[in-house]
């Protein structure tokens, strides 16, 4: 049997441990991308007799990767910003 224990830290108001036999990896990474876990603790993966802290892990896995700009982008960039600058300029 393996899953996971999510703990959750509502500071003042305590923590909250979330605990799925059904829930996978998959699932963990999906809810903490969408946001749905926020302030986490830790998370442990739990399988047969062991624990094993994955905290790192799925949080790495669960970010967005960043894409550079290319150039067509940055041109982009420039002309909305010199849109912008001449829409609020004072008349």
């Amino acid at each position: 049997m393996q899953y996971f224990v999510v703990m959750i830290d509502y500071g003042r108001r305590g923590r909250e441990a979330i605990v799925d036999p059904e829930m996978t990896r998959r699932d963990v990474v999906s809810r903490i991308a969408s946001g749905e876990y926020t302030n986490i603790s830790f998370i442990h993966e739990i399988a047969e007799r062991s624990v094993e802290d994955v905290t790192d892990d799925l949080l790495a896995e669960a970010a967005l990767p960043e894409f550079p700009l290319t150039g067509a982008n940055l041109q982009a960039n420039t002309l909305d910003h010199a849109r912008d600058l001449r829409k609020h300029e004072p008349v």
